[in-house]
This record gives C-alpha cells, structure tokens and sequence, in this order.
C-alpha cells in the first residue's frame, strides 16, 4: 500500500496523505507507551484519535511489549486517561500472549517458573497455567533452596525484583532440554525522565541465555505470535488493510515487517527521523525491514484528517 501513495521510506506525511491512509485502511494497531501515552500522561489527542477511530467502525488493537500489568489494569488506565471505548478484547500485551502461547500453542503440563511482576503472573493464573511459588527462607542459596520437581517452562519479563536466586533458580531448570525458555520481549530498556534509563525484559532474557546456554523464544514484539494471536480473535483480519503505528523502529516497525504489515512512527517517543533514515541508506538489507512506511510528529495528526473526513461525509 505504501508502494501506491509513492512516497516508502520513512517519509512525513500529513494532510490529504493521511486522509488517504485512514480511508484505505480497516485495521489499526497502536503501540502504547510513546504513542499512546508517556507513564500516566495520555499523549495530546491521542485519545480523541482512538475513540473516532473506534466510533467510525476501524478495529483498532493495542500491541505492547509491557507484561507488568494484566489487561484488566490496562482497560482502567485507558478509561482513565480518556480513552473511554476501548475494551479488555482489544488488548494484547505480551504477558497476554506468552499465557496464550503456554496454554494453546505447546499446551504446557507442570509449572512454569516465571521471572517477572505480579502482572505476568496473574495473566498465567487466569488462563490456568500454575507458577512456581517462591517460599524461600531470605537467607537461601543456591546451595540449599528447594528446586520444584515439575518445571516446564521458564518465562522471563520484566523483573525489578530479580535476585542471583532466581537467576541461578532459572539456570538449573534449563538445564533440563524439555524445559522450554520463553521471554515476554527483548526490549532492553525503556526511557525514563530526566534521561535515566531502566533495564527491560531483554537484558534479563540475555543474562539468563548466557548462564543457561540457550536462546529464549521471544513472544511479543517483533516475533509474529502477537499478531497470530490478534488474527485468532479477530476474523478476517488481512495483513494489506493493517497499519502499525509505534516509537520504536526495533521493535514496532520490525514487527510490523514481519509481519507483512505497512507501519507508521510516531515521533513521540524513543526512536527519531535520523534513525530511521540511517537505516533506510544502510547496505545492509536486513535493515531495511526497520524502515517505516510513514512517520508524523505525532498521533494526533491524524485530528485534521478526521475533520476532512467529516466535513465530506456532511
């Protein structure tokens, strides 16, 4: 689709051009963080796009590498910030998918050993999946802490409680050839104010491949599952009338090449126009699928758009 406005390769766009992309396309997946909103900030107009979106009849999902919270948190935080039409079925966070992965696609049987917050953990409980309970004394090693005999998976999220415990825990049920490795992302870290930075799942994910010998199966973005698990549960979903809208040519763009779909950045979050460009001029051709189709400053370009959309159909 890119291909027809003329204009590939991480080009801005706006006015007719956008008009043109919302006409042209049925379904629309966000990325949250960056795009969305920034922690508990909802982006300015970010909210009146989505609800007009949803209110013209565009199916509109939410994709996001964030597994600290269930989807249920993430209703009420999008009712919170403005976003009063979106619903639990539109959601799928990477913690979502590794629990529909566990339970639908290889069907574990024992526990999974999960390093993440209590957000990951209640996603796996409420598809049924058992976790292993951590009951250590404090003062237990590796030396001396009890090791569950029933181990099947070992999934790894965001942790800001991960201890050398639960490292060296994950390490020996590796161990074993059948216990599958599985991380929510490979995120490795996420911006914060005043130009701090915190860890994400992926440098958890690659301490734990290097002492294990392994390599982990990522379930959220950019591996595809995230959008197999939206095309189970939407019907008719075509990859050529999708556009994925994100901040981070990694992860986001990445994933919506893998995925066969035309992307959009937005500027308002971790990656920049420069970056993008950098990429398109690259030799290497595995760069390529970094690029996105489109970018704007933000979302709510998409506002005077909507207005022309309006004013035609009056």
């Amino acid at each position: 689709m890119a291909g027809a406005f003329g204009f590939k390769g991480c080009q801005k766009i706006r006015g007719p051009q956008i008009r043109n992309l919302l006409e042209a396309k049925d379904f629309f997946l966000f990325d949250c963080d960056g795009v969305i909103w920034h922690g508990e900030k909802a982006i300015s107009g970010a909210a009146k796009v989505v609800n007009s979106l949803i209110r013209q009849g565009k199916n509109v999902v939410f994709v996001t590498n964030n597994c600290t919270r269930p989807r249920e948190n993430y209703v009420h935080k999008f009712y919170r910030l403005g976003f009063t039409d979106v619903m639990l079925e539109q959601i799928f966070s990477s913690s979502y998918c590794s629990a529909l992965y566990l339970r639908d696609v290889v069907k574990v049987r024992g526990q999974v050993f999960v390093i993440g917050c209590d957000g990951l953990r209640r996603e796996l409980q409420e598809a049924g999946i058992p976790c292993v309970e951590e009951v250590d004394d404090p003062d237990a090693t590796i030396y001396d802490c009890a090791l569950a005999p029933d181990v099947k998976a070992v999934l790894v999220g965001h942790d800001d409680k991960l201890t050398f415990l639960k490292l060296a825990k994950a390490s020996c049920y590796l161990r074993d050839p059948d216990c599958l490795f599985l991380a929510t992302d490979n995120d490795p870290w996420h911006p914060l104010s005043g130009g701090r930075i915190l860890p994400g799942s992926g440098s958890l994910t690659a301490a734990l491949e290097v002492a294990s010998g392994r390599k982990a199966t990522v379930i959220g973005k950019p591996s595809r599952f995230m959008f197999e698990c939206i095309s189970s549960q939407f019907r008719g979903v075509d990859p050529a009338q999708c556009l994925m809208v994100g901040d981070r040519l990694e992860t986001d763009m990445l994933f919506g090449s893998n995925c066969g779909l035309d992307t959009m950045l937005t500027l308002t979050g971790v990656s920049q126009i420069e970056e993008a460009q950098e990429y398109r001029n690259s030799e290497l051709t595995t760069n390529h699928s970094l690029v996105p189709d489109y970018v704007v400053d933000t979302i709510a370009d998409f506002l005077p758009a909507f207005e022309e959309l309006d004013e035609q159909s009056n």
